[in-house]
């Protein structure tokens, strides 16, 4: 079996107790909370651990001596995370929910920037690439928007999350903030089409560089290493939710 093949078995495992309402979507909602803030946020060199992202999160304690800017990422990930749950009924990715995700996520951080395109180029430290001009971002955009409404029922799910992360990280659209957004939206895609959030722990950071930028030449290394994320996301909700993790041949 190949890899879509087994995220869509334990998919429909994890199908057989939906839908998840109530008590237990809130579970599974906080649950997640925690890990993608902590993770996402560190990739990117946040100096929170997930502990101390919990006590935050949850208790509404800043930790002494960290950065305020550190602060703010997570409070603002939260926030654009919890945006994410609101587009959980509607099969559809807009240029308004990205902008509103940018927002929320970096409105304390820099309100001059957040929520707009940048109007400056910038250079991505360790990339050979070069990512979109400031000028060309809205027709970039346009084109995006258009390639999410026309052609992702062409896509298996996981591959099409994964293909969205790395178009959006090209294009490079804010001036701060592209790397927790392009998850957040890889993330969104995927809830939509029921399937569990991906996570990528700091641990994985080289590797996840790394298959980027070599997924401008070649992005099925890529595509293959978020579904590999995505298969041990299921396997542990369904540890948790004490589902049977069905053997594979």
């Amino acid at each position: 079996m190949n890899i879509f093949e087994i995220t869509d078995l334990y998919k429909k495992e994890i199908d057989k107790l939906r839908p998840f309402e109530g008590i237990l979507l809130e579970q599974i909602k906080a649950y997640y909370r925690i890990g993608l803030t902590w993770s996402s946020n560190a990739l990117e060199g946040n100096t929170y651990s997930e502990s101390e992202t919990k006590v935050l999160l949850e208790d509404g304690l800043t930790v002494g001596g960290k950065p305020l800017k550190d602060t703010f990422e997570v409070l603002g990930h939260e926030k654009a995370y919890s945006f994410m749950f609101t587009l959980l009924k509607d099969k559809e990715i807009t240029e308004e929910h990205i902008i509103t995700m940018h927002r929320l996520f970096y409105n304390d951080i820099d309100p001059e920037y957040a929520g707009k395109y940048r109007d400056m180029n910038v250079l991505i430290t360790g990339s050979n690439y070069s990512v979109a001009d400031f000028n060309n971002i809205h027709d970039e955009m346009n084109r995006l928007i258009n390639w999410i409404k026309e052609d992702r029922q062409h896509y298996h799910p996981v591959e099409f999350a994964a293909l969205l992360h790395k178009e959006f990280v090209f294009i490079h659209p804010f001036k701060d903030g592209n790397g927790r957004v392009a998850r957040l939206l890889m993330n969104t895609a995927l809830i939509q089409d029921g399937y569990m959030i991906a996570i990528i722990p700091p641990i994985l950071r080289n590797e996840y560089i790394s298959l980027l930028e070599k997924a401008h030449k070649n992005d099925r290394p890529f595509i293959e290493f978020i579904a590999e994320r995505v298969k041990e996301s299921q396997k542990e909700i369904m540890r948790l939710l004490h589902l049977e993790i069905p053997r594979i041949e």
